[in-house]
Protein backbone atom coordinates (compact mmCIF):
# COMPACT_ATOMS: atom_id res chain seq x y z
CA UNK A 1 0.00 0.00 0.00
CA UNK A 2 2.99 2.62 0.93
CA UNK A 3 5.20 1.51 -2.19
CA UNK A 4 1.41 2.06 -4.13
CA UNK A 5 0.63 5.49 -2.00
CA UNK A 6 4.73 6.57 -2.75
CA UNK A 7 4.39 5.83 -6.88
CA UNK A 8 1.10 7.76 -6.82
CA UNK A 9 2.60 10.74 -4.85
CA UNK A 10 5.67 11.10 -7.30
CA UNK A 11 3.40 10.69 -10.49
CA UNK A 12 1.10 13.85 -9.24
CA UNK A 13 4.68 15.89 -7.77
CA UNK A 14 6.02 15.13 -11.74
CA UNK A 15 2.61 15.90 -12.86
CA UNK A 16 2.66 19.29 -11.22
CA UNK A 17 6.01 20.43 -12.20
CA UNK A 18 5.01 19.33 -16.32
CA UNK A 19 2.10 21.94 -15.44
CA UNK A 20 4.16 24.94 -13.84
CA UNK A 21 6.53 24.42 -16.86
CA UNK A 22 3.49 24.90 -19.18
CA UNK A 23 2.34 27.56 -17.43
CA UNK A 24 5.42 29.47 -17.28
CA UNK A 25 6.50 29.04 -21.06
CA UNK A 26 2.30 30.42 -21.19
CA UNK A 27 2.57 33.03 -19.86
CA UNK A 28 5.64 34.63 -21.67
CA UNK A 29 3.87 33.12 -24.91
CA UNK A 30 0.65 35.45 -23.59
CA UNK A 31 3.02 38.56 -23.25
CA UNK A 32 4.15 38.01 -26.87
CA UNK A 33 2.66 35.37 -28.87
CA UNK A 34 3.55 35.73 -31.95
CA UNK A 35 7.82 36.59 -30.59
CA UNK A 36 6.69 40.28 -32.39
CA UNK A 37 10.37 42.26 -31.51
CA UNK A 38 9.02 45.38 -29.33
CA UNK A 39 9.79 49.26 -30.35
CA UNK A 40 13.69 49.96 -29.47
CA UNK A 41 15.88 53.42 -29.33
CA UNK A 42 19.28 53.46 -29.27
CA UNK A 43 21.06 56.45 -28.41
CA UNK A 44 24.82 58.11 -28.93
CA UNK A 45 25.72 54.38 -30.68
CA UNK A 46 28.98 55.10 -32.30
CA UNK A 47 30.26 54.66 -35.78
CA UNK A 48 33.58 55.47 -36.33
CA UNK A 49 37.00 56.91 -33.68
CA UNK A 50 35.69 60.46 -33.39
CA UNK A 51 33.89 61.69 -30.70
CA UNK A 52 30.88 63.22 -33.09
CA UNK A 53 30.40 60.45 -34.83
CA UNK A 54 27.81 59.42 -33.01
CA UNK A 55 24.07 58.02 -34.27
CA UNK A 56 20.49 57.53 -32.68
CA UNK A 57 18.53 54.71 -33.96
CA UNK A 58 14.90 53.97 -33.90
CA UNK A 59 13.32 50.78 -34.24
CA UNK A 60 10.25 50.12 -34.73
CA UNK A 61 7.69 47.37 -33.15
CA UNK A 62 6.93 44.28 -35.34
CA UNK A 63 10.31 45.10 -37.92
CA UNK A 64 11.74 42.54 -39.51
CA UNK A 65 14.67 41.62 -41.99
CA UNK A 66 12.07 41.80 -45.13
CA UNK A 67 9.67 44.77 -44.62
CA UNK A 68 11.28 47.02 -42.24
CA UNK A 69 12.78 49.66 -44.74
CA UNK A 70 15.13 52.55 -43.16
CA UNK A 71 15.06 56.36 -43.09
CA UNK A 72 18.30 57.65 -42.70
CA UNK A 73 18.28 61.58 -41.36
CA UNK A 74 20.99 64.18 -41.95
CA UNK A 75 21.39 67.02 -40.14
CA UNK A 76 22.05 70.40 -41.24
CA UNK A 77 23.76 73.41 -39.90
CA UNK A 78 26.28 74.74 -43.00
CA UNK A 79 28.46 72.39 -42.05
CA UNK A 80 29.93 73.72 -38.84
CA UNK A 81 26.80 73.52 -36.43
CA UNK A 82 23.65 71.16 -35.73
CA UNK A 83 23.46 67.42 -34.33
CA UNK A 84 21.14 64.21 -34.82
CA UNK A 85 18.55 66.17 -32.41
CA UNK A 86 17.42 67.72 -35.18
CA UNK A 87 15.34 64.73 -36.18
CA UNK A 88 13.27 64.55 -32.55
CA UNK A 89 10.95 67.65 -34.18
CA UNK A 90 10.12 65.64 -37.25
CA UNK A 91 10.04 61.87 -35.20
CA UNK A 92 6.11 62.02 -34.48
CA UNK A 93 5.44 63.35 -38.37
CA UNK A 94 7.70 61.29 -40.35
CA UNK A 95 6.27 58.20 -38.29
CA UNK A 96 3.00 58.99 -39.09
CA UNK A 97 3.97 59.38 -43.09
CA UNK A 98 6.21 55.78 -42.96
CA UNK A 99 4.97 54.20 -39.79
CA UNK A 100 6.44 50.57 -41.28
CA UNK A 101 10.34 52.62 -41.72
CA UNK A 102 12.98 52.43 -38.94
CA UNK A 103 15.29 55.53 -38.75
CA UNK A 104 18.79 56.09 -38.27
CA UNK A 105 19.57 60.01 -37.42
CA UNK A 106 23.54 60.99 -37.25
CA UNK A 107 26.47 63.37 -36.34
CA UNK A 108 28.96 64.27 -38.77
CA UNK A 109 32.15 66.28 -37.20
CA UNK A 110 31.88 70.19 -37.92
CA UNK A 111 34.00 72.22 -39.93
CA UNK A 112 35.73 74.73 -36.82
CA UNK A 113 36.28 78.30 -38.61
CA UNK A 114 38.77 79.23 -35.93
CA UNK A 115 41.28 76.05 -36.17
CA UNK A 116 40.32 74.83 -39.87
CA UNK A 117 39.24 71.71 -38.97
CA UNK A 118 37.59 69.07 -40.51
CA UNK A 119 37.02 70.61 -43.98
CA UNK A 120 35.41 69.31 -46.70
CA UNK A 121 35.91 65.98 -47.50
CA UNK A 122 35.78 65.19 -43.88
CA UNK A 123 31.45 65.15 -43.81
CA UNK A 124 31.32 63.16 -46.58
CA UNK A 125 33.75 60.46 -45.80
CA UNK A 126 31.83 60.44 -42.35
CA UNK A 127 28.94 59.83 -44.03
CA UNK A 128 30.44 56.27 -46.12
CA UNK A 129 31.41 55.24 -42.48
CA UNK A 130 27.82 55.72 -40.77
CA UNK A 131 26.25 53.99 -43.67
CA UNK A 132 28.99 51.14 -43.77
CA UNK A 133 28.21 50.80 -40.13
CA UNK A 134 24.70 50.98 -40.48
CA UNK A 135 24.61 48.17 -43.32
CA UNK A 136 26.50 45.81 -40.66
CA UNK A 137 24.02 46.38 -38.31
CA UNK A 138 20.35 45.14 -40.22
CA UNK A 139 20.52 41.92 -39.01
CA UNK A 140 21.25 42.48 -35.66
CA UNK A 141 18.21 45.87 -35.90
CA UNK A 142 16.05 43.29 -37.56
CA UNK A 143 15.40 45.52 -40.60
CA UNK A 144 15.70 45.51 -44.25
CA UNK A 145 18.63 46.84 -47.17
CA UNK A 146 15.62 49.04 -48.07
CA UNK A 147 17.37 52.62 -47.83
CA UNK A 148 15.89 55.77 -47.95
CA UNK A 149 18.56 58.60 -48.01
CA UNK A 150 17.22 62.38 -46.54
CA UNK A 151 18.44 65.26 -44.88
CA UNK A 152 17.93 68.94 -44.77
CA UNK A 153 20.41 72.52 -45.64
CA UNK A 154 23.41 70.82 -45.78
CA UNK A 155 22.30 67.28 -44.40
CA UNK A 156 20.23 67.80 -47.71
CA UNK A 157 23.47 68.42 -49.42
CA UNK A 158 25.25 65.86 -47.50
CA UNK A 159 21.83 62.78 -49.09
CA UNK A 160 22.36 64.36 -52.50
CA UNK A 161 26.09 63.74 -52.72
CA UNK A 162 26.38 60.54 -51.27
CA UNK A 163 23.05 59.41 -53.45
CA UNK A 164 24.43 60.61 -56.30
CA UNK A 165 28.55 59.90 -56.22
CA UNK A 166 28.44 56.69 -53.95
CA UNK A 167 25.04 55.15 -54.47
CA UNK A 168 22.70 54.48 -57.11
CA UNK A 169 18.86 53.36 -58.11
CA UNK A 170 19.69 50.08 -56.34
CA UNK A 171 21.31 51.26 -53.41
CA UNK A 172 18.72 53.37 -52.76
CA UNK A 173 14.90 53.53 -53.27
CA UNK A 174 15.12 57.76 -53.24
CA UNK A 175 16.13 60.46 -51.76
CA UNK A 176 14.66 62.89 -49.84
CA UNK A 177 16.31 66.91 -49.56
CA UNK A 178 14.65 69.79 -48.04
CA UNK A 179 16.03 73.61 -49.42
CA UNK A 180 19.88 71.71 -50.25
CA UNK A 181 22.88 73.55 -51.81
CA UNK A 182 23.51 70.98 -54.83
CA UNK A 183 26.31 73.72 -57.06
CA UNK A 184 29.02 74.86 -54.72
CA UNK A 185 30.61 76.67 -57.48
CA UNK A 186 26.60 78.55 -58.14
CA UNK A 187 26.04 79.02 -54.76
CA UNK A 188 29.77 80.72 -53.91
CA UNK A 189 28.60 84.45 -54.64
CA UNK A 190 25.70 84.28 -53.36
CA UNK A 191 26.34 86.20 -50.03
CA UNK A 192 29.29 86.98 -47.61
CA UNK A 193 28.03 83.79 -45.37
CA UNK A 194 28.15 81.61 -48.85
CA UNK A 195 31.68 83.22 -49.69
CA UNK A 196 32.81 83.02 -46.24
CA UNK A 197 32.06 79.48 -45.26
CA UNK A 198 32.54 77.62 -48.46
CA UNK A 199 35.96 79.37 -49.17
CA UNK A 200 36.40 77.88 -45.32
CA UNK A 201 35.32 74.48 -45.91
CA UNK A 202 36.63 73.95 -49.68
CA UNK A 203 39.70 75.82 -49.43
CA UNK A 204 39.24 78.83 -51.43
CA UNK A 205 37.09 79.88 -54.45
CA UNK A 206 35.77 78.27 -57.29
CA UNK A 207 38.58 79.41 -59.36
CA UNK A 208 41.33 78.24 -57.67
CA UNK A 209 39.41 75.20 -56.28
CA UNK A 210 37.80 74.26 -59.23
CA UNK A 211 37.95 70.21 -58.46
CA UNK A 212 37.32 71.01 -54.91
CA UNK A 213 33.76 72.20 -56.03
CA UNK A 214 33.00 70.14 -58.67
CA UNK A 215 33.59 66.86 -56.38
CA UNK A 216 31.43 68.56 -53.41
CA UNK A 217 28.81 68.96 -55.57
CA UNK A 218 25.79 66.76 -55.86
CA UNK A 219 24.87 68.05 -59.29
CA UNK A 220 28.30 66.65 -60.86
CA UNK A 221 27.48 63.00 -59.86
CA UNK A 222 24.10 63.26 -61.51
CA UNK A 223 23.46 60.68 -64.46
CA UNK A 224 20.22 58.13 -65.90
CA UNK A 225 21.15 55.91 -63.11
CA UNK A 226 20.69 58.18 -59.84
CA UNK A 227 18.87 57.21 -57.48
CA UNK A 228 14.74 58.95 -57.67
CA UNK A 229 14.59 62.84 -55.96
CA UNK A 230 12.12 64.11 -53.78
CA UNK A 231 12.72 67.95 -52.81
CA UNK A 232 11.72 70.87 -51.48
CA UNK A 233 12.47 74.56 -51.39
CA UNK A 234 11.05 77.74 -50.21
CA UNK A 235 10.68 80.64 -52.57
CA UNK A 236 11.50 83.21 -50.06
CA UNK A 237 14.78 80.78 -49.07
CA UNK A 238 17.62 83.82 -48.46
CA UNK A 239 20.37 81.52 -47.57
CA UNK A 240 20.58 78.81 -50.02
CA UNK A 241 18.28 80.46 -53.04
CA UNK A 242 16.07 78.43 -55.31
CA UNK A 243 18.11 78.60 -57.84
CA UNK A 244 20.15 75.68 -56.14
CA UNK A 245 16.70 73.29 -56.49
CA UNK A 246 16.10 74.62 -59.67
CA UNK A 247 19.47 73.79 -60.86
CA UNK A 248 18.56 70.39 -59.82
CA UNK A 249 15.69 69.95 -61.11
CA UNK A 250 17.15 70.91 -64.94
CA UNK A 251 19.64 68.29 -63.99
CA UNK A 252 17.53 65.06 -63.09
CA UNK A 253 15.28 66.03 -65.38
CA UNK A 254 18.68 66.17 -68.18
CA UNK A 255 19.40 62.56 -67.16
CA UNK A 256 15.86 61.02 -67.46
CA UNK A 257 15.95 60.78 -63.77
CA UNK A 258 12.55 60.04 -61.48
CA UNK A 259 12.21 62.76 -59.27
CA UNK A 260 9.73 65.27 -57.99
CA UNK A 261 10.49 69.24 -57.05
CA UNK A 262 8.02 71.43 -54.75
CA UNK A 263 8.63 74.79 -54.22
CA UNK A 264 7.03 76.12 -50.94
CA UNK A 265 5.76 79.65 -51.28
CA UNK A 266 6.71 82.28 -48.89
CA UNK A 267 9.00 80.09 -46.95
CA UNK A 268 12.15 80.45 -45.94
CA UNK A 269 15.38 78.76 -45.31
CA UNK A 270 13.96 76.23 -42.46
CA UNK A 271 9.69 75.32 -43.05
CA UNK A 272 7.69 76.49 -39.91
CA UNK A 273 6.92 73.04 -38.01
CA UNK A 274 2.98 73.03 -39.28
CA UNK A 275 4.32 72.98 -42.62
CA UNK A 276 6.36 69.74 -42.42
CA UNK A 277 3.78 67.33 -42.20
CA UNK A 278 2.06 67.51 -45.22
CA UNK A 279 5.79 67.36 -46.79
CA UNK A 280 6.21 64.30 -45.36
CA UNK A 281 3.44 62.62 -46.44
CA UNK A 282 4.17 64.04 -50.56
CA UNK A 283 7.57 62.28 -49.50
CA UNK A 284 6.07 59.17 -48.76
CA UNK A 285 3.50 58.93 -51.70
CA UNK A 286 6.81 59.65 -53.83
CA UNK A 287 8.99 57.08 -52.01
CA UNK A 288 5.96 54.52 -52.39
CA UNK A 289 5.56 54.86 -55.87
CA UNK A 290 9.42 53.72 -56.20
CA UNK A 291 10.15 49.89 -57.45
Amino acid sequence: MMNRFYCISKKITLGVFILVTIWGCSSDGDENPSGRLEALDLSDQSYGSEPNQLMDVYLPAGRSTTDTPLLIYIHGGAWVEGSKEEFKQFRTSLTAALPEYAFVSINYSLYNFASGTNKFPTQEKEVIEALNYIQSKSSEWNISDTIILAGASAGGHLALLHAYKHGSAEKFKAVVAFFPPTDLAELYDFSFLTVTGLGGLLGGNPIDKADSYAASSPITFIDSQSVPTIFFHGTADNVVPISQSELLETALKEAGVEHKFISVPNQGHGFTLETYPSLFQQAATFINEQQ
